[in-house]
């Protein structure tokens, strides 16, 4: 029963099309937190609600650096997760200098 809960969680995770920008856009490797505000066109503190939800269903993993965080894609997904960031369109996005 442990894994549908985990699976539900991550598909509800992947049901926002905000996280899914994301997960576009972390297709080409690790990006800082402040690089989504961009993207999303919301402040820093949304962004980070959007990442935390993804980070709790253990789809990106977070790196700290000094007072940034960093995100990248989980290197082990289940395939169904797996199949729907392969299927996202990468977004570009300017990396700023934190």
């Amino acid at each position: 029963m442990e894994h549908l809960e985990v699976m539900a969680k991550q598909l509800k995770a992947v049901s926002d099309p905000n996280r899914l920008k994301l997960l576009a856009c972390l297709k080409k490797g690790e990006l800082c937190a402040c690089d989504f505000v961009d993207v999303l066109n919301v402040s820093q503190p949304a962004v980070s609600q959007q990442l935390k939800k993804l980070k709790e269903a253990e789809i990106i993993v977070e790196r700290s650096s000094g007072t940034w965080k960093h995100y990248r894609l989980n290197d082990v997904l289940p395939p169904y997760i797996q199949t729907i960031i392969d299927h996202l369109e990468e977004i570009s996005i300017i990396k700023h200098q934190c």
